[in-house]
């Protein structure tokens, strides 16, 4: 099982348990090069925060059927965009 004090954010994990950032892609039903930014940025994008969409129940219900579970909830909660301070 994936631990993820192994990886350097909460995304990069789901997107390993998942199988790695291609299939999280096909997961997400997104680009590659998308999903990629949302590695880099360690945050899913706004509209999973307001409910206008679901990457993070879509990824942790991928990485359930590869023995990898995580709870939607959890990654959201590691991957809420920093808000920095002007």
């Amino acid at each position: 099982m994936l631990d993820p004090q192994n990886f350097p954010n909460a995304i990069a994990f789901a997107f390993e348990a998942v199988g790695g950032i291609g299939a999280a892609a096909r997961v997400c039903g997104r680009s590659y090069q998308a999903l990629n930014k949302w590695r880099l940025a360690a945050s899913l994008p706004r509209t999973d925060y307001t409910g206008e969409t679901e990457y993070a129940k879509l990824l942790a219900a991928a990485a359930q059927k590869q023995g990898n579970p995580f709870d939607a909830a959890w990654l959201l909660g590691k991957s809420a965009p920093q808000k920095t301070v002007a």
